[in-house]
């Protein structure tokens, strides 16, 4: 009887995750403006430096993989903020001392963030075509690196969920987003490649998962390139669903947590 529900069970999560989302339009069109300013702005900063690129790929191609990247690590790091207003509301608590699974509520919640990511860096992608990047649609070579991209929302956003489930505050999650995004951005290959990158930088750079799911996009988006499964698929796999377990685990954490306390 379970298994027959949890389709619906997955479905109705997701639904109400996106339902929740458009009912906040300025949020999600910040999470699409920030990145448009991004690539105009900074895309025209970067056209005067010298940026050793490969043959062929001027700088507005190179930069559209990486915050297409960009739009999907920011908007993943906000996951936990629905959390904790689902904490204050009591509507959490609830779905956690129900018999639904709780793998289930999990991945129902950060299942639609990743999809509703994806549709945005698309979104991303088209404007970024539009303003001047060219870019190649090769279907193999584009769906990995869209799986990669989906692996890498779906553990960013688990692990935003451990933090709002261990910290029940809307001033933590604050806290996480603006310290953690901007390192992990700085440190990937979003913007420059990591050969121009000083040294120790580029070795930080190599250990970044956001720099794997951005050289696995640009290398599917501008030479057609199928990503590796062993050094850009797996391991991103790998962490989404070490991250994804330890949120899953961190869940009954909201029992403890009265609404009141989560204000």
């Amino acid at each position: 009887m379970m298994d027959t529900a949890l389709p619906s069970l997955l479905t109705t999560i997701a639904v109400r995750s996106w339902t929740k989302t458009l009912r906040r339009p300025v949020t999600l069109a910040f999470s699409l403006v920030q990145p448009v300013l991004w690539m105009i702005f900074f895309g025209l900063v970067m056209r005067r430096a010298v940026v050793e690129l490969p043959d062929g790929v001027d700088y507005p191609s190179f930069l559209v993989p990486g915050i297409c990247a960009m739009t999907v690590l920011f908007g993943a790091s906000q996951s936990g903020v629905s959390v904790v207003r689902d904490m204050q509301s009591g509507f959490l608590q609830r779905m956690v001392a129900s018999p639904a699974p709780r793998w289930a509520l999990h991945a129902g919640k950060v299942g639609a963030d990743a999809v509703r990511l994806l549709v945005q860096a698309v979104v991303v992608l088209l404007i970024g075509v539009v303003v001047g990047a060219t870019v190649s649609l090769s279907v193999l070579p584009l769906l990995v690196s869209v799986i990669v991209l989906f692996f890498f929302a779906v553990g960013f956003a688990s692990l935003s969920c451990v933090i709002a489930l261990r910290s029940g505050k809307p001033e933590t999650m604050a806290t996480f987003i603006h310290l953690v995004n901007m390192p992990i951005f700085f440190t990937s290959t979003a913007l420059v490649p990591g050969k121009q990158m000083p040294e120790w930088l580029a070795g930080v750079s190599a250990w970044n998962p956001l720099t794997l799911a951005v050289e696995s996009l640009r290398g599917a988006l501008l030479f057609g390139r199928v990503p590796s499964i062993t050094a850009e698929v797996l391991p991103v796999a790998f962490l989404s669903l070490l991250l994804a377990a330890l949120a899953i685990r961190e869940l009954p954490r909201a029992l403890a947590i009265s609404p009141w306390e989560a204000r």
